[in-house]
């Protein structure tokens, strides 16, 4: 078997917690549509690809998703509300990428839009740890989860071969779409069974990120 010598992350649910349910109830607010309904209808939208990868901007999407349901909010409360999905508290220690860091290219893999990128990166500190070249968005790449193209594109921005990467996602359609490609892949669930996994995959997590 290759050498592992990287470690490619999701971000939402696998590095931050998200609540959904904090942008729908804001949204929702005023509207004649429920919270469920109008996420699901956001979620339908035809211009959801376009947002998700990158070829509708911030405003645009604030001004299509205004018109279309009405909102009230101006772009910046509209900013405030969308990113209060993100929970200010990230899951993992810095030590756990302080310590990979050392012998393995670390790398991010996500499928996000514009608003939640901006937050993210002027937010949590871990993203020093994640060189920009090495953050791979589907608004970045014009691809989105579990497109080929852009599992190619974060090994690329790693530098490495499918199988010397290890890829970790809460989401099992995207580990197995990873593992397709040769990854080697990993169904996140809970901190301590990640850094069971890893271990078992051969990568050395330090006791300093378990505790």
């Amino acid at each position: 078997m290759p050498k592992l010598r990287a470690v490619i992350f999701d971000i939402g649910r696998v590095l931050i917690r998200v609540d959904i349910q904090r942008v729908k109830t804001s949204l929702a607010q005023g509207l004649p549509l429920g919270p469920e309904e109008l996420w699901s209808a956001i979620e339908k939208d035809p211009r959801w690809p376009d947002w998700q990868e990158g070829r509708l901007s911030p405003r645009d999407w604030h001004l299509h998703l205004s018109k279309r349901f009405d909102l009230s909010l101006d772009f910046e409360q509209f900013k405030n509300v969308w990113n209060s999905a993100l929970d200010p508290h990230p899951i993992h220690k810095t030590s756990l990428f302080a310590g990979l860091g050392k012998n393995y290219r670390l790398g991010l893999l996500s499928n996000t839009d514009p608003i939640h990128v901006e937050k993210l990166e002027s937010t949590y500190d871990f993203f020093d740890y994640f060189p920009k070249a090495v953050r791979t968005y589907s608004c970045s790449v014009g691809a989105s989860k579990p497109e080929p193209l852009i599992y190619r594109q974060a090994l690329r921005a790693c530098k490495v071969r499918a199988e010397e990467a290890v890829y970790i996602d809460d989401i099992l359609d995207y580990v197995a779409a990873a593992r397709r490609l040769g990854f080697t892949g990993i169904h996140f669930r809970s901190p301590t069974e990640l850094y069971g996994e890893l271990r078992q995959a051969g990568i050395n997590v330090e006791d300093s990120c378990t505790t």
